[in-house]
């Protein structure tokens, strides 16, 4: 029974090994993953910022590429170090497992000493023989054949366990080497990213500096810059509410016309005069395919495609403080995403464009429809669709303005959501995949 319960520890402990390195392989892949993906964004934002960096004079978008750089950076020493302790607390679980599966080898190997030593003690055959026929009845010798058969079997068991768990101890031992390995690569990738955390504080300050040198040039900037967002903001309304007025008009056509058609009928069928039609409420109801493709570009909440290939946010949704002027905020109905000179936009969802405006200083707009959504993709220098066209996930809409500077240019992102004849804009960065 002993060694039958010894067996059964060795075997929990073996799969214990195997569960606790599979969730932290897992977990370590998971941050793997989250590294690579900073990564990405730091390799984009790092070569929006050399194109930037061409120009003589400091910008605003070369401080907030910079601030970006900061801020990524950051969130990967802290992923270096989420991914440092992991390994810290591996190579602490696999030492406690060695150490017991080291204690059960030792325990084995003292139950195969005393049964080898058993084994030679009885070695002579005649006298198993003899043990055996020395029975009073046959049942006692078919009991004692069996016994010696067992013994026989626990042998090659207990030589079987002894070596299964010498290489399980290999195994963890080897993994614990490849642990404290990608430990000390971490280490070195934490220093080398600390290291550019202050060489990159130290541009941004570099680049406040010269910016506040012109506090008046920057106020008329923003200043110019929020007129254009506002004439945005209400041509986009305005384009929105003109779609939702002329389904209303449609439904409302159908909706007299069928009226018509049972005012008819029914004085056909009576013989009397028709009577006008009462004046009716016209509710807009989406199609079916139309409301399968809200609810499909509902689903994909988190996992939409960015509107540019490479790009990354310069400036986010809501209320924004200046990057250099104190105590001044934007606001953004969207998001904006720096990008290569002249980049593509594309449509994060399948859907149909219902308006393409051209505004003035502001490029061009170009309205997508997904059921009961909206998306927009403004700062336009030309765009690649028309109204009524059908476009799929990814399909290029346009081409962007180059920024004042002439090395970037900047998207403009937003989503809309009609509810009941209502406009409500929403946060795009939830929606688009990280």
């Amino acid at each position: 029974m002993k060694n039958v319960a010894l067996k059964n520890s060795i075997i929990w402990v073996v799969i214990l090994c195997c569960t606790t390195y599979s969730w932290s392989q897992k977990k370590s892949d998971q941050l793997k993953a989250e590294q690579n993906n900073i990564e990405k964004k730091l390799s984009t934002t790092k070569s929006l910022l050399d194109k930037v960096k061409k120009g003589t004079a400091s910008s605003l978008n070369e401080l907030k590429l910079i601030e970006n750089q900061v801020r990524d950076r950051e969130q990967l020493v802290q992923n270096v170090d989420n991914q440092i302790r992991g390994a810290e607390l591996t190579i602490s679980s696999k030492g406690n497992q060695v150490k017991q599966l080291q204690e059960k080898v030792a325990q084995l190997k003292e139950q195969y000493r005393k049964l080898l030593l058993y084994a030679f003690k009885h070695r002579n055959r005649h006298g198993k023989m003899m043990y055996i026929f020395s029975s009073t009845n046959y049942f006692e010798a078919v009991k004692r054949a069996n016994y010696l058969k067992r013994i026989a079997d626990i042998q090659q068991k207990q030589f079987k366990l002894i070596k299964q768990s010498q290489h399980s101890i290999h195994k963890e031992i080897s993994q614990i080497k490849t642990e404290k390995e990608k430990q000390e690569s971490l280490l070195q990738t934490k220093i080398a990213e600390k290291e550019n955390i202050i060489k990159d504080k130290q541009k941004k300050e570099q680049s406040l500096a010269k910016l506040k040198k012109d506090e008046a040039k920057l106020l008329a900037e923003m200043k110019e810059a929020e007129r254009k967002k506002a004439e945005l903001k209400r041509r986009i309304k305005q384009a929105i509410d003109k779609e939702i007025a002329d389904a209303e008009a449609k439904a409302a056509k159908q909706q007299k016309k069928s009226d018509t058609k049972t005012a008819e009928k029914s004085s056909g069928s009576s013989g009397s005069t028709p009577k006008t039609p009462e004046k009716k409420t016209v509710v807009v109801t989406e199609t079916k395919e139309s409301l399968a493709l809200g609810k499909s570009f509902e689903s994909n909440r988190g996992k939409l495609p960015w509107p540019v290939l490479k790009g990354t946010i310069t400036e986010g949704y809501g209320k924004n403080p200046h990057p250099t002027l104190a105590n001044v905020y934007t606001n953004n109905n969207g998001i904006d995403i720096g990008a290569p000179k002249g980049a593509q936009v594309r449509a994060v969802f399948e859907g149909e464009v219902t308006s393409v405006l051209n505004i003035p200083g502001a490029g061009k707009v170009v309205i997508i429809k997904h059921g009961n959504y909206r998306t927009v993709y403004s700062n336009l220098q030309e765009s690649f669709v028309s109204v009524g066209a059908k476009v799929s996930t990814k399909q290029a809409v346009g081409s962007l303005l180059p920024d004042d500077e002439g090395s970037l240019s900047t998207a403009h992102f937003e989503i809309h959501q009609v509810v009941d004849g209502a406009v409500n804009r929403i946060n795009p960065t939830l929606w688009l995949a990280q």
